[in-house]
């Protein structure tokens, strides 16, 4: 089983690059503050080094 880990969305995607404000959709963040609890898959690291600028994560 995958470990989880807290992804939390500390910029805003307004002005950013479309492929990042998708990247911040697809992993179910949709405003500044937000807090979601994903599994830790290479497919959602990934995710996460895209937009690492805009997102803080916990539980590595």
């Amino acid at each position: 089983m995958s470990n989880k880990i807290k992804v939390t969305q500390t910029k805003s995607g307004i002005g950013r690059l479309p492929k990042h404000r998708a990247t911040l959709t697809g992993l179910g963040l949709r405003r500044i503050n937000h807090t979601v609890e994903l599994e830790d898959t290479p497919c959602v690291r990934g995710m996460i080094n895209k937009v690492s600028y805009m997102v803080k994560v916990e539980g590595e």
